[in-house]
């Protein structure tokens, strides 16, 4: 069970975490303070503003305003909002309005949005100039406990998501719990699908307290939502989160249990035109590869079901779309950035809270006619 007087205490508190050599702060309100949080964490002489088209005409004015009041006024650059967005073609159209701009080394980039404009304004610093200075201000659950964190960016192509990109750390994170309030609660279910998987890999108390705490976390409504729950949930996402990444932040080992639920989950958002997002994508990954690894006795029994009982108290689906063929989701695996030598890699608990394979790399081999057999 969860101590509730320490998840209280947590979820009142304003958090500085350390990490990576940048500093992860969250509070209410941060969001007005972008300018002097930038101007001590990523100095510059010239800032740009990359958000989308969704995020910016709710948020990006404040932004702005505080970036001014600390300095010259910023570039506020925008893309189409939605996963098919996130592409080289976006990556060009964003460099080259900063060369039109004559924005130089001198520059960095405040990225301002969800998981999209993570990874492409994370992109775009990276290979800017040959690297400039990045500061996340995720707008989503997902970006607060995922995307922002890490150091990985990267776009999409037609052969998979992620392939290209770079691992470009950010100077600083700015978490504002308060934005999540113009959030769609489609797009908030989409985040806690990534913190049932933090708990999945690393905590089952915290698994066990989601699970029993989502329909609180997700209730639709002015004054329903269990406000000081989700700050406690971003609050210790993120600690999960930055704890693994500190341990290997190339991807080398223990960082690959991050990726549980994501190979089959990538696949069969790419299949999907991107109509499945990401989060709803990833939690029947995990769903389908957890009861694969069962079969293969690598998994102990009765994990999917607990992974489907949590999806479900989130609302989240616990089947991919409808029209998918196994073989085309099999396939399309292949081509995923996780495969080695044309070989399909997974990486899976032992139980929950616990990983597989911790003493051989953190990832583990499906037969793929157990994986098309468990894909239906």
């Amino acid at each position: 069970m969860v101590d509730r007087s320490k998840q209280q205490a947590e979820a009142q508190s304003v958090a500085f975490l350390s990490a990576g050599g940048y500093q992860v702060t969250i509070a209410p309100g941060l969001l007005d303070r972008i300018g002097e949080i930038a101007m001590a964490e990523a100095p510059a002489h010239r800032y740009a503003v990359i958000s989308d088209s969704n995020v910016a005409p709710l948020h990006a004015s404040r932004v702005v305003s505080s970036l001014e009041r600390s300095g010259p006024s910023p570039l506020l650059l925008t893309v189409q909002a939605g996963e098919a967005h996130k592409t080289r073609e976006s990556w060009i159209a964003l460099t080259d309005r900063l060369l039109e701009a004559s924005f130089g080394r001198d520059s960095a980039i405040i990225a301002l949005g969800g998981g999209v404009v993570c990874d492409v304004a994370g992109f775009v610093a990276a290979t800017f100039m040959r690297g400039v200075p990045v500061v996340h201000v995720p707008t989503s659950l997902l970006a607060m406990i995922d995307a922002s964190l890490g150091g990985k960016t990267g776009v999409d192509t037609p052969h998979g998501k992620n392939l290209v990109g770079a691992f470009h750390q950010p100077s600083a994170v700015v978490i504002d719990p308060e934005v999540l309030e113009t959030l769609p609660i489609d797009e908030l279910r989409s985040g806690m699908a990534e913190a049932i998987k933090h708990g999945a890999i690393a905590d089952a108390a915290y698994f066990d307290y989601l699970a029993q705490e989502a329909p609180g976390l997700l209730a639709e409504g002015p004054g329903r939502r269990d406000v000081q729950a989700l700050n406690y949930v971003i609050e210790k996402s993120v600690r999960l989160k930055l704890g693994v990444v500190a341990t290997d932040e190339r991807e080398a080992g223990a960082r690959k249990a991050l990726n549980f639920g994501h190979t089959i989950g990538h696949a069969i958002e790419m299949l999907s035109g991107y109509s499945m997002r990401h989060g709803e994508a990833v939690g029947v990954g995990m769903l389908l590869e957890a009861t694969a690894a069962e079969r293969e006795g690598i998994t102990e029994t009765g994990t999917a079901a607990r992974i489907r009982s949590a999806l479900v108290a989130a609302g989240l689906p616990t089947e991919r779309p409808s029209g998918q063929l196994a073989s085309r989701i099999v396939e399309s695996m292949r081509s995923d950035k996780k495969s080695r030598g044309g070989v399909t890699e997974y990486s899976v608990p032992r139980r929950i809270g616990v990983m597989a394979a911790a003493d051989s790399g953190y990832s583990v081999r499906l037969p793929d006619s157990v994986v098309e057999e468990v894909l239906g």
